[in-house]
């Protein structure tokens, strides 16, 4: 039946146009009894009525999408899960995520304004007139982990040099003196690969190691074997990588030459991507436990839609996943 409006749900339901609406949104802290749920669901259903996204945005000034702005980088596992989960975390309240991924060739204004997110999420810092900007519009502007999305002070991130923490830490008490570190070769992932080296050396220094010898490794099997032999020929016995990825082109690198993981030498990589437990020997990695930052961010935008206290942080749930390789 064309044209289904919410007045015509209502006087089905025998209910009000607002309780139809409360119903149909989700809209909490309302005394609406199960039975008028039900019976407002089934004739909604029944008329084949959804409500219109775009009255809504009329109405409120702000659309049922949550806008995430996505750099330039690579999107593999880890990005790919967290934006499943989080929009199956969203998906019960009727929001939607939009995906903005890559350099953006018009102001970041134009894109808010043309959508009228409910929320936006930075995976990379906002300049400050931009945040303001939104803020002063009444959009929820979030980052991910929890870290201020601030370009200021170019101060590291704590989750990424815990990252490299961790690595160390894990083949120092193995036994290892002398570590090698396998940097990305895809400059996009800079901003991340510098904080995990700089919590790795930091990590060297305080455990009284020797500074860990930096080499590039790219996706080639023919490249990280050349980037073994010089670890080799300085006496590296375990290689902290940038991630899994990273650190599966070290293993075949090893193979390449000859060598035998842990053995000959150890790896340890980062995000535990599904290849990671496939991998010959399987690889020993850091978690990011994706699935805690994407319901804490999930739980961030209800929040704020219900006008509740913002939920406090779970931590970034990093954890050694020890398998084979070291």
């Amino acid at each position: 039946m064309p044209g289904i409006t919410s007045a015509d749900v209502a006087r089905e339901s025998g209910v009000s146009r607002t309780t139809v609406s409360y119903v149909l949104t989700g809209r909490s802290g309302v005394s609406i009894s199960e039975d008028t749920r039900r019976r407002v669901h089934e004739t909604a259903a029944r008329l084949g009525y959804a409500p219109s996204a775009a009255a809504r945005a009329l109405r409120t000034g702000r659309s049922d999408l949550v806008l995430c702005i996505l750099p330039d980088w690579p999107v593999g596992p880890v990005i790919e899960t967290l934006l499943d989960e989080l929009a199956d975390g969203l998906s019960g309240r009727g929001l939607s995520v939009l995906v903005h991924h890559g350099r953006r060739t018009r102001p970041l204004s134009d894109l808010w304004r043309a959508v009228t997110p409910r929320a936006v999420i930075g995976f990379a810092p906002f300049a400050d007139d931009d945040l303001l900007a939104m803020r002063r519009a009444g959009i929820q502007v979030l980052g991910t982990l929890g870290e201020e999305h601030r370009p200021d002070a170019g101060l590291p991130a704590e989750s990424q040099l815990e990252i490299g923490a961790l690595q160390v830490r894990h083949l120092a008490v193995r036994g290892h003196r002398r570590l090698g570190y396998a940097w990305p070769t895809d400059a996009r992932l800079e901003v991340f690969a510098r904080d995990r080296l700089l919590g790795v050396r930091r990590t060297c220094a305080g455990l009284a190691l020797e500074e860990p010898l930096v080499l590039p490794v790219g996706l080639e099997a023919v490249d990280a074997a050349a980037a073994v032999r010089r670890w080799r020929e300085q006496g590296v016995t375990a290689v902290a990588a940038y991630n899994d990825d990273v650190a599966l082109a070290v293993l075949a690198g090893l193979r390449g030459e000859g060598l035998t993981c842990p053995d000959d030498c150890a790896v340890v990589g980062v995000d535990d991507v599904p290849a990671a437990r496939l991998a010959a020997p399987p690889l020993t990695t850091v978690s990011q436990s994706i699935g805690v930052q994407a319901r804490y961010l999930a739980a961030l935008v209800l929040a704020d839609l219900d006008g509740l206290e913002k939920p406090s942080h779970p931590g970034h749930g990093l954890q050694l996943v020890e398998r084979d390789s070291a």
